[in-house]
């Protein structure tokens, strides 16, 4: 009866991307269900049998949920490589690099510029827990790379609060900054106000 029609479609087309396919939807259904240690495994042959864009981005996502941040980022590398405009995967290995134990705020400042999600920093904030210092200060790092100064003076003084000592100097260079932000727009003010007025007389 009906499984005739998979057979020959499976004939019809390479079976081994037909079981990479089926491999992925598996794998995809086992994270919703929140078996994420499952939908690895299956996400893993998937990529193994062919290596292909979305494979190496869902295998990453495990990967970041597991908190296996060096795997997940080395998916997400191939996977753009693969699919260099993909956003998602841009965010994503960010993310990775923001969080990660040996960061690279750098890194993640460059993947947020090249799909201009620099709103992503927030979306991390507003997620943290006070007990992520080390990772309010990468994020204060990329907020300040950004020119977001306010809120990169926020989170350097969170990783302040929480025992990261060298989150002293930033602050006072990031007050520096908006003190001196400050004075160039007064600066500004008055000087159009100056030549507003000679224009008047």
């Amino acid at each position: 009866g009906w499984a005739t029609s998979t057979t020959l479609h499976s004939t019809a087309s390479d079976p081994a991307e037909m079981e990479a396919v089926q491999c992925l939807e598996q794998g995809t259904q086992k994270l919703e269900e929140g078996d994420i240690q499952g939908a690895k495994e299956l996400y893993n042959r998937s990529v193994e049998i062919k290596r292909n864009a979305s494979s190496l981005f869902n295998l990453g996502v495990t990967h970041y949920h597991l908190k296996e941040f060096d795997n997940a980022i080395a998916a997400w590398k191939e996977s753009i490589a693969l699919q260099p405009a993909s956003a998602d995967a841009h965010t994503n290995l960010a993310s990775a690099y923001i969080i990660s134990p040996v960061a690279r705020p750098d890194l993640a400042l460059h993947h947020l510029q090249h799909v201009n999600c620099l709103e992503l920093p927030y979306r991390i904030a507003a997620s943290l827990s006070p007990e992520d210092p080390e990772i309010a200060f990468n994020l204060a790092a990329v907020l300040e790379a950004t020119g977001q100064l306010e809120e990169a003076l926020k989170q350097y003084k969170r990783a302040k609060e929480y025992g990261v000592e060298r989150a002293a100097m930033h602050i006072r260079n990031v007050s520096a900054k908006i003190l001196g932000k400050t004075i160039k727009i007064a600066e500004n003010t008055d000087s159009t106000d100056s030549s507003a007025r000679k224009s008047d007389s």
